[in-house]
């Protein structure tokens, strides 16, 4: 299986330091969607920077193929409703701790 990295980053970048309720709400169903990707085996590993400024979270994953990756990204709540603007790239682990080598 392949692996894919999306990148995301606030569409309104005052979210992270003043983040409407309904920005909040979508968030978590954001983590809650990366939970979930991570219990059925598809998320490697997911974050942000802790810059306020400039911020951007990656996701890392499992994909069989581009469109399947695409989709796996279109579906996380905060890029549906356009909390984040996403891009998706194919990625590859080279070197990482152990459990995580591709």
């Amino acid at each position: 299986m392949a692996q894919w990295l999306y990148r995301i980053v606030p569409s309104r970048p005052e979210m992270v330091a003043d983040a409407t309720p309904d920005e909040q709400r979508i968030v978590g169903a954001h983590v809650d969607y990366l939970v979930d990707l991570r219990d059925r085996g598809t998320l490697v590993l997911a974050g942000r920077t802790q810059e306020t400024e400039g911020t951007f979270g990656i996701t890392i994953f499992e994909a069989d193929d581009e469109a399947a990756a695409r989709a796996i990204m279109r579906a996380d709540p905060a890029v549906a409703a356009g909390v984040f603007v996403a891009s998706l790239h194919p990625y590859r682990i080279a070197v990482a701790r152990d459990g995580l080598e591709g």
